[in-house]
């Protein structure tokens, strides 16, 4: 049982590899279940039996993404400045990501609306996960005064939509950067949105 259970995990491994490199290379028109299993040399019933759908294998997608942003940015070292830390979670964090896995990054933040409500759902428990990674991180600016009084809710949608416009940007090759390195760029607009929250807002009239 041990060895049959070995063996499912890697073959849904193969398959989600191959289905993220054709999503890559032809988008999600390009995606279906006889190209995973042709990619892998198995066949359709193989990939039927170890992840499903077409929209199974979307949502196998989406849990990955956020399994490996987690990881990176969770696996990050810590200092002694919070602020430091959180542009590193951007620019190391989900920059590389996003540029390592665009397919990965265009399901998980672009593309939900694609994948079945029930489908979509299993990849939860990992976009939680690394929504926590993140938010770990901004409750330490909060602990040392940097939210100007912002909830640590607000202050993580922000900081993830502005990464999110970055990525968007860079995947598009629109990043205006000498040599294309929109590392300097990203550091920059998150620094002055972290410089920002110690500013307390107004109140609304």
């Amino acid at each position: 049982m041990g060895r049959a259970r070995r063996h499912d995990e890697a073959t849904a491994i193969a398959l989600l590899d191959a289905a993220e490199a054709i999503l890559a290379a032809d988008g999600l028109e390009g995606l279906t279940v006889r190209r995973v299993a042709d990619q892998v040399g198995t066949t359709t019933r193989a990939v039927y039996s170890s992840l499903g759908s077409k929209e199974a294998l979307l949502a196998g997608l989406a849990t990955r993404a956020f399994d490996l942003l987690g990881a990176r940015v969770a696996a990050l070292p810590r200092s002694d400045d919070p602020a430091a830390d959180l542009i590193a979670a951007g620019t190391i964090g989900f920059r590389e990501w996003a540029l390592e896995h665009p397919a990965l990054f265009r399901v998980g933040f672009l593309q939900q609306a694609l994948v079945p409500r029930d489908a979509w759902s299993r990849s939860g428990t990992s976009a939680e996960r690394a929504l926590g990674a993140l938010q770990e991180l901004i409750r330490r600016m909060e602990k040392d005064g940097g939210l100007g009084g912002r909830t640590v809710e607000d202050a993580t949608w922000q900081f993830d939509s502005l990464c999110e416009g970055l990525a968007v940007t860079d995947l598009r090759g629109g990043t205006p950067c000498p040599g294309d390195d929109s590392k300097p760029v990203w550091a920059d607009a998150l620094g002055a949105l972290i410089a920002g929250w110690r500013v307390r807002p107004k109140a609304d009239h």
